[in-house]
C-alpha cells in the first residue's frame, strides 16, 4: 500500500502553452508530500495529453464529467471537497474570466464554484491579455474573493513579444502552493485570515510609510555615445516598490537604467548617472520614513567626459582616469532624520556576509540584504534571488534561500514593519 501523503493538491491545467510547465509542478508537489489528481480543460487536452499525468499520478486525469470512461458521475464535487488546495497552472485569461464570473460550463470551472479548499492560480498569457481592463478587473474580483495569485513574471513569451505574462517559475509556484497548504490547512481557514497570509498583503502594515527606494543601474558617460555601467536589471527595487505599495505605504521610486517596466502607483523619478541619482535622492529625503537603496549605483565614473565621440584611430588601448562617485547611501544615513529607517543592499562576489557585515556598521545602516551574486538563481536579471539579512546591533543572520524576488521583497518589508515596532 502506498504511503499517506501529507497534503492533498487539486492540479487544474488549463489550455494555454505553459500547461507543459504543469507536469513540473505536479513533479515537485509530489516530492513535497502531496498527493497530486489532475484536472483538465479540454484545450489543454490539445498542448499536452492526460496520459502524461496518468502515469505520473497512477490516478484518472479528470476532462469532462460526462465521458463513459470516468469512474465518478458527480466527480467535480468529489474532486473539489476532498483536497487541501486547488492549484490552476497555468490560469489563462479564459478561466480566469470563468471564475471570476461564476461560470461552470466545463469540469474545472465547474469544480472552482464547489471547492472549499483555498484557490492559487498562476497566471500565463499575452501581455497585451494580462493588461487588459478585462483581465485585472477579473483577477481584482477574485483576489476580493479570497483567491491567491502567483504573478507571472516578465520575459519573452511563446508569441516572441516580450513583456509580463510569462508564467512564474515552477520553483516560487511550488514554494507558495506550499506555504498555503503548511499555514492555511482548509479545517481551520476563514476569509480574513486567507486575505492576510499572500506575502502581508492585505494587512496595510505599511500605512504611512513614505518609502524612497532607489532602482536599477546608472550610466556614467565616457563620451556622449559610450558610458560605463553594470547588468542591474531593477528587478528587486521594482519588487520591493510593488510590494510596499500594495501594503498601505507611499512610494517614490528614483529609477537608473532598469530593463522591467516599474510597479503601477508608484512615483517614478528618472536619474541616470550615480550624481543625478545623489541629487534625486537627498532632494527626496526629507519627506522619506524608510529609505531603501538597492540601486546598483557605478562607484566609479570618467574624471573627465569627452566632448565628442572619442576615435579609434591607430590606438591599441584607452586609458581612462576614474574618480569616485558620491555615495548615497552614506550620505542618506549621514542626514537621517528622526525615525528614518535606512537599509541597504550588498550585491557581493565571495565573503558576502563579512562584506555586508562591514558596510552595515560604517555606514550606520539599521538592515543589509546581502546576496552572492554568482549563485544560481540569484543576482541581476533573474526573477529569483538568494539573500542574508543582517540587522543594526544583532548577531542574528536571517537567511533566505532561493525564492522569487517579490517574496524576498515581502520579507525585507516585514523586517521593515519590525523595526517600526521598535522604534
Amino acid at each position: 500500500m502506498a504511503e499517506k501523503k501529507r497534503f492533498r493538491v487539486g492540479l487544474g491545467v488549463a489550455g494555454g502553452i505553459a500547461a507543459y510547465k504543469a507536469i513540473e509542478v505536479l513533479r515537485l508537489l509530489q516530492k513535497s508530500d502531496c498527493d497530486v489528481r489532475v484536472a483538465m480543460t479540454k484545450h489543454a487536452t490539445k498542448f499536452i495529453q492526460p496520459l502524461t499525468f496518468r502515469a505520473l499520478t497512477e490516478n484518472y486525469v479528470l476532462v469532462d464529467d460526462y465521458a463513459s470512461e470516468n469512474p465518478d458521475p458527480i466527480a467535480h464535487i468529489n474532486f473539489s471537497q476532498n483536497i487541501d488546495l486547488l492549484l490552476i497552472v497555468p490560469a489563462t485569461a479564459n478561466i480566469i474570466a470563468k471564475f471570476a464570473n461564476g461560470i461552470a460550463d466545463d469540469f474545472l470551472s465547474s469544480t472552482y464554484l464547489a471547492s472549499t479548499a483555498p484557490v492559487l492560480l498562476a497566471p500565463a498569457m499575452n501581455t497585451t491579455m494580462w493588461e487588459h481592463a478585462a483581465t485585472q478587473r477579473n483577477i481584482q474580483i477574485l483576489k476580493n474573493d479570497g483567491v491567491y495569485f502567483v504573478e507571472p513574471i516578465s520575459g519573452e513569451l511563446a508569441c516572441k513579444t516580450v513583456g509580463t505574462g510569462k508564467l512564474e517559475d515552477v520553483e516560487n509556484i511550488v514554494s507558495q502552493a506550499m506555504k498555503l497548504l503548511v499555514q492555511s490547512p482548509k479545517s481551520n481557514q476563514s476569509l480574513e485570515k486567507k486575505k492576510t497570509l499572500d506575502f502581508g498583503l492585505g494587512t496595510l502594515d505599511l500605512k504611512g510609510e513614505n518609502l524612497l527606494i532607489t532602482v536599477g543601474g546608472t550610466r556614467e558617460a565616457i563620451d556622449p555615445v559610450r558610458f560605463i555601467s553594470n547588468h542591474s536589471s531593477g528587478k528587486m527595487g521594482f519588487a520591493v516598490a510593488e510590494m510596499a505599495q500594495k501594503r498601505g505605504a507611499k512610494v517614490t521610486v528614483v529609477c537608473g537604467v532598469t530593463s522591467v517596466k516599474p510597479p503601477e502607483n508608484v512615483k517614478v523619478i528618472r536619474a541616470v548617472s550615480a550624481e543625478e541619482m545623489f541629487q534625486v535622492v537627498m532632494r527626496e529625503l526629507p519627506n522619506a520614513t524608510v529609505f531603501i537603496g538597492t540601486a546598483a549605483v557605478c562607484d566609479y565614473r570618467p574624471k573627465s567626459i569627452a566632448e565628442a565621440k572619442l576615435k579609434k584611430a591607430d590606438q591599441d588601448s584607452l586609458t581612462l582616469e576614474l574618480e569616485k562617485t558620491t555615495d548615497i547611501l552614506s550620505n542618506v544615513s549621514q542626514n537621517r532624520h528622526n525615525n528614518l529607517i535606512v537599509v541597504g543592499f550588498a550585491a557581493e562576489t565571495n565573503d558576502v556576509v563579512n562584506y555586508a557585515k562591514s558596510k552595515l556598521e560604517k555606514k550606520n545602516l539599521d538592515l543589509v540584504v546581502a546576496n552572492d551574486i554568482t549563485k544560481n538563481g540569484a543576482g541581476f536579471n533573474t526573477d529569483t534571488n538568494i539573500a542574508t539579512i543582517l540587522r543594526r546591533g544583532s548577531d542574528e543572520k536571517i537567511e533566505l534561500p532561493l525564492t522569487s524576488k517579490r517574496e524576498m521583497a515581502a520579507k525585507i518589508l516585514d523586517e521593515v514593519v519590525k523595526l517600526r515596532q521598535e522604534i
